[in-house]
């Protein structure tokens, strides 16, 4: 019979198990720390100012082994779970969140849901460029009139002709929108049935029919191209469906879950450099003859902010163990469903308030623009309104608490 201070030791034991970090992903996130701070970090400042994204970035993350990271190596990519995944995320935004927003857009939104939901003919096409980075990736969701109900206000068609679908509609906030080879794009296949009626298919942006109606000037995360899109009789082979006809929900549902879990940990990456910022400052700025660090204030906001960044963490990484290895078809429903519309709120809200408080610490300067704790705190409110608003993940929770 299994004591209670045994039971306690498993509990402990499965808890060190899911959020401590074996060798090897200790060996990547060190290899991505070293080659974000080296190469990343530097390019932050003008691509904020710019609204600029370097033309052959993607192919050197793809060289420097950033991307690709859950496909399989035979297709050029690292073999690795979505907890490592989201830790690569993590890494990559603490040194540049323009960077890490499209990373994650082009390795999970697109990649990562086309190795999970995609043929093996289209798998093979496709996966191989976007790991290089020859191809960049996109996702193609949310549309000018429908965001929070992104599935039932879905105005994109997809009307089938022969061996052809033809596609017309549009897109917006599409993130690697104006650079992407290639759209995870979600249309309307059968109007009357609803949500139920819509369909994924990847889209090649050379197709005719497709462009680029205009760049997004955003208040953060700047840099990272974010544009509308528009398809007017844009013909693809009905080869590109991905999935089965009106199976869409689930391959949106599916990998919505893990976005969130994914979006956690971009809070947490961003959360932790505005606590090296804070306390970096606090420690050189002095006033009143010494530095502001030495004031019991000072250490209080710091003191909160960790507190913020750890407790995040520690929910973020509990919805990525549960998130891994989710079978196909599996998520948009029950405990999962839930839990990574809690870390995702949570780690939200706590990274407004740790960089908020950053922010606090900087005093004037931090109010400058061309500062990086200014740049934090500008993309921050992106991250209580991307993969489902604050509200959406509440009424989500609620939703599943009540149906249980």
């Amino acid at each position: 019979m299994t004591t209670q201070s045994e039971a306690i030791a498993a509990d402990l034991e499965a808890i060190r198990a899911n959020y401590s970090l074996t060798d090897e992903q200790r060996q990547i996130v060190d290899h991505v720390d070293r080659v974000s701070r080296e190469v990343l970090h530097p390019l932050q400042a003008r691509m904020d100012e710019e609204e600029w994204w370097p033309e052959d970035l993607f192919k050197q993350m793809g060289e420097l082994g950033l991307l690709g990271i859950t496909a399989p190596e035979e297709l050029g990519g690292s073999g690795q779970d979505e907890f490592t995944q989201a830790l690569v995320s993590e890494v990559i935004s603490k040194w540049n969140p323009a960077v890490g927003l499209s990373h994650g857009a082009h390795d999970n939104l697109c990649l990562n849901n086309l190795l999970r939901n995609g043929s093996e003919e289209q798998v093979k096409k496709y996966v191989p460029g976007l790991c290089s980075g020859e191809l960049v990736g996109a996702l193609g969701l949310t549309e000018p009139g429908a965001g929070s109900d992104a599935l039932g206000s879905m105005a994109t068609t997809a009307r089938r002709d022969g061996d052809d679908y033809v596609i017309n509609g549009s897109k917006i906030y599409i993130t690697n929108g104006p650079i992407a080879d290639v759209i995870l794009l979600y249309a309307k296949t059968e109007k009357s049935k609803g949500a139920k009626g819509i369909s994924a298919f990847i889209i090649e942006t050379d197709n005719p029919g497709f462009k680029v109606a205009q760049k997004l000037d955003k208040m953060g995360f700047r840099g990272s191209p974010t544009g509308e899109l528009v398809f007017e009789d844009c013909r693809v082979p009905a080869s590109a469906m991905v999935g089965e006809e009106n199976t869409g929900v689930s391959v949106v549902m599916s990998g919505l879950d893990l976005e969130r879990a994914m979006v956690a940990s971009v809070c947490v990456g961003m959360a932790e450099r505005a606590l090296e910022l804070g306390l970096e400052y606090a420690k050189i700025r002095e006033q009143f003859g010494k530095p502001i660090a030495s004031f019991q204030m000072m250490q209080s906001k710091l003191a909160q902010i960790y507190i913020e960044v750890e407790t995040a963490r520690a929910f973020g990484y509990r919805a990525l163990a549960a998130c891994t290895g989710l079978p196909k078809g599996a998520g948009g429903r029950g405990e999962i469903h839930k839990l990574t519309a809690a870390a995702c709120l949570y780690a939200g809200e706590a990274f407004n308030k740790a960089v908020t408080e950053a922010c606090h610490i900087h005093g004037g300067s931090g109010y400058m623009q061309d500062t990086e704790i200014n740049r934090l705190f500008r993309a921050n409110k992106l991250l209580e309104i991307g993969a489902g608003t604050s509200e959406v993940r509440k009424i989500i929770i609620a939703e599943e608490l009540l149906r249980a």
